[in-house]
């Protein structure tokens, strides 16, 4: 049972991991209706920048406030020059162009910072802690505070301010919430923002954990039986799909794994969502699709 209770608790725990991405979708998902493709490449340019700016003798705190306003610099860039144009267009149009965005930010940071692998310190260890006979690692507590604490804010922000009132009309009708005189670009660009500053603290934990290399931009694949399963807007789906992710894969590894031989924990968690798919598409907590004939 101690066994038992140690796997999942890691596997809650690493499920945070895969929620602090997903969060990023989601945000930019109640803002426009899209899914943001390139939410993955933000991961590893703010992961990139702050550790390279570290590398060059930048203090940690400067390297981390520098990095934040390049990630907003770049969300505002977005809103203006390619949603801006792109208002009221189909959705698969704003899917196209977020693809075509992932790719220029690697490319730009490559350009800027090089393609080598580096080693993120965030002073933070990885030993385990012993609760209670139970191993726990100290990292893994870290990010999910972390997670706690962001997804309180966010929450707040957007739901018991006038921006996060914005936010939802503009998701529910752009034209209407035009209409009534918001400022599209701007909330787009105050949520792009947000989707930026999430991006930084997945990208710092992602980093230190895995290392800060171009296949860190593959973690959006990771988000995606996240999404599926949580539902694409609402942030508590983005965190108890990635508790659930988190949890099944490693359970179905060491105990269904064996019948397999093994290796089960990279594609299960697309079978469980391939399952939410066939049985409930919007997901947990996705909001219901309703058409009018």
């Amino acid at each position: 049972m101690e066994f038992f209770i140690e796997v999942l608790i890691g596997g809650l725990l690493a499920g945070v991991m895969y929620s602090m991405v997903a969060i990023g979708f989601v945000l930019i998902y109640k803002a426009s209706g899209v899914f943001n493709f390139a939410q993955g490449s933000l991961v590893l340019f703010a992961a990139l920048t702050y550790v390279s700016l570290v590398e060059r003798g930048f203090d940690a705190w400067l390297a981390l406030l520098l990095t934040l306003a390049a990630m907003i610099a770049i969300a505002c860039s977005v809103g203006q020059v390619v949603l801006k144009p792109l208002i009221n267009r189909p959705p698969i149009v704003l899917f196209m162009a977020t693809l075509g965005l992932s790719f220029i930010v690697e490319g730009l940071a490559q350009w800027l910072w090089g393609a080598q692998v580096h080693q993120l310190e965030l002073g933070i260890d990885d030993k385990p802690l012993d609760l209670a006979g139970v191993f726990v690692s100290e990292f893994d507590l870290f990010a999910a505070a972390t997670a706690a604490l962001l997804v309180g804010l966010l929450s707040l922000a957007f739901n018991r301010t006038r921006a996060g009132l914005k936010l939802r009309a503009v998701a529910d009708d752009p034209l209407a919430a035009l209409a009534i005189g918001i400022h599209i670009e701007r909330v787009w660009a105050l949520v792009w923002s947000a989707a930026a500053t999430v991006a930084l603290v997945a990208g710092l934990l992602w980093g230190a954990r895995t290392g800060v290399q171009f296949s860190l931009s593959l973690v959006v694949l990771k988000a995606l039986p996240v999404l599926i399963i949580g539902g694409f807007s609402s942030i508590a789906g983005a965190i108890v799909g990635g508790l659930i992710v988190g949890a099944s894969e490693k359970l179905a590894e060491v105990y269904i794994g064996p019948f397999f031989g093994g290796g089960i924990e990279n594609w299960f968690p697309y079978f469980l969502a391939l399952a939410f798919l066939f049985y409930r598409p919007y997901g947990l907590f996705g909001e219901r699709t309703v058409q009018r004939i």
